[in-house]
């Protein structure tokens, strides 16, 4: 009786997290036909203004360029909307003149994100080229010296700047390498992510934002944040980039370290005291003034996405417990404390990210990243746990 009990269990979540999903993407094709008349034709979204009741966009070459056209690819997957594709292929050319951008390291979430998602469903031979040519440009800010890959170039507080974020932009390169690009690449993505192990992490393996390296020698210069609360704190986002990345890295590499590496981000994350009932962490894991603080819904996309992917290398109450966490992420991410309703929030997913408090930037706003992952850990669940 106890194994037909959990099996029927099992069977009505099934349903309950079929029907979510089903009704999100429903919603998101609903809220991105808004989206998409809002916003210039040389433009990306990034926010919303509510005071202003208006959108704001960014230039292509903003960090965040690629998330819309991904989470348009994403929609029109599951929905088949022939607005929502011509509108993705729009913007994939607007974007297209990126691939021999260098003036930092974010053309992974620029490119893959979009013209990864793009090449997956279509399998159209010149987005695969896109993704190399990108690939090969973003290659040229590693410094063998330091053994990664330089983030930003030299600012006044900062000499060779690295942050936790670029362990997301390996997914491009070690890609790229596995599928027609040169070996130099996976090689750059492994040095980077050994690199990044050995010093962005603290004991409890919660990350600091910023490692300040002599990008010639590699010799560690400061341990910093730029985002997060305090030097010494754990920045929410910050800690989803770690987790996503190094479980990245392992489905590319099947190195168990990588694993490991995970798991303990994992934990610090799913254990930490202030992560609240709902699962939706505050916007600085050490802030001393929670809860009477910003919750951040795009690091809890992230985390969710990323939960789900490391339960796939996990059994028992390891990948229960991942899964479920992503689980209840996606529930409370879709009721109404954090979703809007239609034709609400500028056409964006989800309310209440937080991009940088302490830059007084995008408190408790919509964030198109927020949109992207939520997006992806959608699909995941529907692919790998229904």
């Amino acid at each position: 009786m106890a194994i037909v009990f959990c099996f029927t269990i099992n069977a009505q979540n099934n349903k309950q997290m079929s029907a979510l999903i089903k009704n999100e993407f429903q919603f998101a094709e609903k809220q991105y036909k808004y989206l998409m008349k809002a916003i210039p034709n040389d433009k990306m979204p990034q926010s919303y203004n509510a005071s202003e009741k208006k959108v704001v966009t960014k230039d292509i070459s903003w960090w965040c360029s690629g998330f819309y056209p991904g989470s348009l690819w994403m929609i029109y997957e599951q929905t088949k909307n022939k607005d929502i594709r011509k509108e993705a292929e729009r913007a994939l050319s607007i974007i297209e003149s990126n691939k021999t951008f260098t003036r930092d390291h974010d053309l992974g979430f620029m490119m893959f994100c979009s013209f990864g998602n793009a090449y997956r469903i279509t399998k159209k031979p010149e987005y695969k080229e896109t993704i190399l040519t990108s690939a090969e440009s973003l290659s040229t800010r590693f410094y063998p010296g330091m053994q990664a890959i330089l983030s930003w170039d030299k600012m006044a507080d900062f000499k060779g700047p690295v942050i936790i974020d670029n362990m997301m932009n390996l997914e491009m390169l070690i890609w790229a390498a596995q599928n027609g690009g040169s070996k130099k690449l996976e090689d750059i993505s492994v040095a980077h992510a050994n690199t990044t192990m050995k010093n962005h992490f603290r004991p409890d393996y919660s990350s600091y934002h910023v490692i300040d390296y002599n990008k010639n020698t590699g010799e560690v210069l400061s341990k910093k944040t730029f985002q997060g609360y305090a030097d010494s704190s754990a920045w929410a986002r910050g800690q989803g980039w770690a987790l996503y990345g190094y479980t990245m890295m392992y489905r590319f590499t099947k190195d168990e370290k990588y694993l490991n590496q995970a798991k303990n981000i994992a934990k610090f994350i799913l254990s930490n005291p202030t992560l609240p009932e709902d699962k939706i962490p505050y916007w600085d894991f050490n802030d001393p003034k929670i809860p009477n603080v910003p919750r951040d819904a795009s690091a809890a996309a992230i985390i969710a996405s990323a939960l789900l992917e490391l339960g796939q290398y996990t059994k028992g109450s390891e990948n229960k417990n991942y899964v479920e966490t992503a689980e209840k992420m996606l529930i409370s991410l879709s009721g109404e404390k954090y979703q809007p309703k239609l034709g609400e929030n500028g056409g964006f997913l989800l309310m209440h990210s937080t991009g940088a408090l302490p830059l007084h930037s995008e408190i408790d706003v919509p964030l198109i990243y927020a949109d992207y992952y939520f997006l992806e850990a959608l699909k995941r669940y529907k692919d790998w746990y229904l």
